[in-house]
């Protein structure tokens, strides 16, 4: 009998992800993925799964999941835990960040954390939806992949690969942060904002209400046009994951996994991509700045 993850409740987003499927940008197809790739990696290798295999991104909590056999669980990202129903016992509370075994007919839920926005649960095995161009991960801007989980949502999970690692416990576990500084390599298209490099050295925006997995949306000093670029306008050109693109009005946009493929607002740089991750965590009023270097980004 295939063992099932069954929704029984949901909160504001609940999705399957797994590392994205880059190199599809030619034909419009965004990376999709993990938005936190560490929080997610760590539950896959707390349960015993390759990195490769699909877990669920869940935001704010509020997910409740009925599991159709014994399997093994983690929950990574913002510190909490996992709540644990068994028919006929007390319910449990279970440490994230470390390897919660369950019987068939149990129900977990996942509570809303006390920071952060998204958390990730993977269970020994992985989610086994069919992968869509080489991914299981849903896709919020083009459609690909797995719908948002919804009551009902009966999620497959394939057989174990590996026994989960012995002997860690808990791992380490940082709280996520309500402020960032992060590395922006400049370009290619700093030269449309007036004295780009300096702006973005001393600025600092908050994160606005309105982001979602597209982009996240600052709120600060505007980034003005440069006297030479006035009344120009660009041709659409190649975007990439951590590109900070720069509207009319002058307030940027930081694109996250689903962005758009191409735009046609100035990129004045792009965020590291060791550093993007945090973006994942930042809620609404969130302090960003910038630590602009002119070298490219790594490929």
């Amino acid at each position: 009998m295939t063992r099932e993850l069954v929704v029984e409740e949901v909160g504001p987003q609940a999705l399957v992800v797994d590392r994205g499927r880059p190199g599809w940008a030619h034909i419009g197809v965004p990376p999709a993925g993990a938005l936190d790739g560490p929080a997610h990696a760590l539950a896959q290798r707390l349960v015993g799964n390759p990195p490769e295999a699909a877990g669920l991104e869940i935001l704010l909590g509020g997910l409740a999941l009925r599991v159709t056999g014994a399997a093994t669980l983690a929950l990574t990202g913002p510190p909490g835990g996992l709540r644990v129903r068994r028919a006929g016992a007390p319910e449990r509370v279970a440490a994230s960040h470390q390897a919660v075994h369950v019987a068939a007919g149990d129900v977990v839920v996942v509570p809303a954390p006390a920071t952060g926005l998204r958390g990730y649960l993977a269970v020994g095995g992985g989610v086994a939806v069919a992968a869509v161009l080489g991914s299981r991960s849903a896709d919020t801007l083009s459609g690909l992949g797995p719908a948002p989980l919804e009551v009902g949502t009966r999620l497959p999970v394939g057989p174990p690969t590996a026994i989960p690692p012995h002997g860690t416990g808990a791992v380490g576990v940082s709280v996520a942060p309500d402020a960032v500084r992060v590395r922006l390599h400049l370009g290619p298209r700093a030269d449309w904002i007036d004295d780009a490099a300096d702006r973005l050295r001393t600025g600092t925006w908050t994160v606005a209400p309105t982001g979602d997995r597209v982009g996240v949306r600052l709120e600060g000093p505007a980034l003005e046009r440069a006297d030479a670029r006035r009344g120009e306008e660009l041709r659409s050109e190649g975007l990439v994951g951590g590109a900070v693109q720069v509207p009319p009005d002058g307030q940027p946009v930081v694109f996250l996994a689903d962005h758009p493929t191409t735009g046609g607002y100035p990129v004045v740089g792009v965020v590291d991509p060791a550093e993007l991750a945090a973006f994942a965590q930042l809620r609404p009023g969130s302090s960003v700045r910038f630590s602009p270097v002119a070298t490219p980004p790594p490929a």
